[in-house]
């Protein structure tokens, strides 16, 4: 495969499910800070800008309003939703010979359906939009796309992001314990909150929470399930021919990361959940370097903030 294909295709992934997985920690959020009144506004906003990588004036006072601007319809902002979903059309656009066509008229027609502002009321039916479209696309490349290289490079994309907006996610909790959302809120912002009930049988306590999204092996949305697809990814790009040992840089930062989430205590990981998340988001940003420069090392990775001129 082409370089410039299988790059594309690994970028389409991750941008499509950072569209899906901002729009998921937005809703929780934003929703939250709607309806609790005792909640200081700037101080949550600046603090779930800095999970996500942005940085605003310390001088500026944040609103609800300043965060839905920034991160989901800015389309100059590289961490917001309108440019994670213009992003993977254009790179749709760079590999459309391989690209079906189905998949490239959703990502087409959700680009052009794009709006530039969000009415106050409808900021949850957005939300809801985003993620409705994120699923088709992602549906249609698993439900008709041959399970060959393309197919491994555009989950291998996915399921880094995936792991890196679940950190996020779960880091936003840690915030502080007045402004961060539930454990039920977090549950139901990634889908898990029947799956989880299924599965404890109990209502959500922060060691059964964190450890099903940190942990399970059967949900989509773990952490520990998102690294183990990507690892079974690079394997099935380019199976392993070490004697000894692990010779790919990326699968060796998978392997590392897995071994010390699956093998510390859960409640170790509770007692400093945000280092453990800050190492879950290192450890895939290193891992998608490494990936570059194996199979695309004539381009420059595609930056959550905008560079400095």
């Amino acid at each position: 495969m082409l370089s410039r294909i299988a790059e594309s295709l690994f970028w389409i992934g991750r941008y499509v499910e950072r569209a899906d997985g901002t729009a998921r920690i937005l809703d929780v959020h934003l929703q939250l800070l709607l309806e609790d009144p005792w909640i200081d506004e700037d101080t949550a906003c600046r603090s779930l800008l800095s999970v996500m990588g942005s940085e605003v004036d310390p001088a500026q006072a944040l609103t609800r309003s300043d965060v839905l601007g920034l991160l989901a319809v800015d389309r100059a902002h590289p961490a917001s939703i309108a440019y994670s979903l213009g992003a993977a059309r254009e790179n749709a656009r760079r590999a459309r010979e391989v690209v079906s066509t189905e998949l490239w008229e959703v990502l087409n027609t959700t680009r052009a359906r794009m709006p530039r502002k969000v009415a106050p009321e409808k900021v949850h039916e957005f939300f809801g939009w985003v993620r409705e479209r994120s699923a088709l696309a992602v549906g249609i490349v698993e439900s008709a796309t041959s399970r060959d290289e393309a197919y491994a490079f555009f989950t291998l994309g996915r399921s880094l992001e995936r792991a890196d907006m679940t950190a996020r996610l779960l880091a936003t909790r840690s915030l502080t314990e007045a402004s961060g959302p539930s454990w039920t809120t977090i549950l139901r912002s990634v889908g898990a909150y029947e799956a989880y009930l299924r599965t404890y049988r109990g209502v959500p306590s922060a060691k059964n929470a964190a450890e099903f999204l940190l942990l399970d092996r059967l949900f989509p949305r773990s952490i520990l399930f998102a690294v183990t697809r990507a690892e079974q990814c690079l394997r099935d790009i380019e199976p392993r021919s070490d004697r000894a040992g692990i010779g790919d840089q990326a699968l060796r930062q998978l392997g590392q990361i897995r071994s010390e989430l699956e093998y510390r205590p859960i409640g170790d990981i509770l007692d400093d959940l945000q280092r453990h998340m800050d190492a879950v988001q290192t450890a895939t940003s290193a891992t998608s370097e490494a990936v570059r420069q194996r199979y695309f090392p004539t381009n420059a990775a595609p930056s959550w903030v905008a560079e400095k001129s």
